[in-house]
């Protein structure tokens, strides 16, 4: 018997496909029911980048290929009280994500599960509006906050990819 009232069920979809100087890759997101609870599972895959952490968040806005990928905005913290701010209000957004580990090949893989977000319409939405993006930054995220432009949460924006429907 399972402990939930009911047997997950995916319901939707959304991929990105991630792009940056010498960095390629690939995110798929996959929203699950679990009766009336919602949760989304991240999956990511990339190459190119230096070996080590890397932080991995949702940021706000779809991203272009810009200079420093800046066109995605800050961090995805929709509502009242949101913050996108990337450094203030870390680790409190809900676009934040675990860290990825980039092995001595260049390559890494990340999966995580999130309550935070939802591909479903609604407040927490990383398909509505204008879209949203996965980013990838140079450096780990230590999961707490610092001075606006610190820098504290990441870092530099290494790669970028605009989350849409699958």
């Amino acid at each position: 018997m399972s402990f939930l009232s009911n047997e997950p069920k995916a319901t939707l979809k959304a991929k990105a496909t991630m792009k940056g100087k010498d960095i390629t890759g690939h995110a798929s997101f996959t929203e699950y029911d679990f009766g009336h609870q919602k949760i989304v599972k991240v999956e990511l895959e990339i190459s190119g980048l230096k070996p080590g952490l890397h932080a991995v968040h949702i940021h706000e806005k779809p991203c272009h290929e810009d200079e420093g990928f800046k066109s995605a905005g800050g961090h995805f913290d929709p509502g009242p009280a949101g913050n996108t701010d990337p450094d203030v209000n870390h680790p409190f957004h809900s676009g934040d994500l675990p860290n990825i580990e980039i092995g001595e090949d260049g390559t890494g893989k990340l999966e995580a599960i999130t309550t935070r977000v939802t591909l479903s319409e609604g407040p927490l939405s990383i398909l509505s509006g204008e879209g949203t993006s996965l980013m990838v930054h140079e450096n780990h995220d230590p999961y707490k906050g610092g001075d606006h432009g610190s820098g504290v949460s990441g870092g530099p924006r290494m790669s970028c990819g605009t989350i849409e429907a699958a």
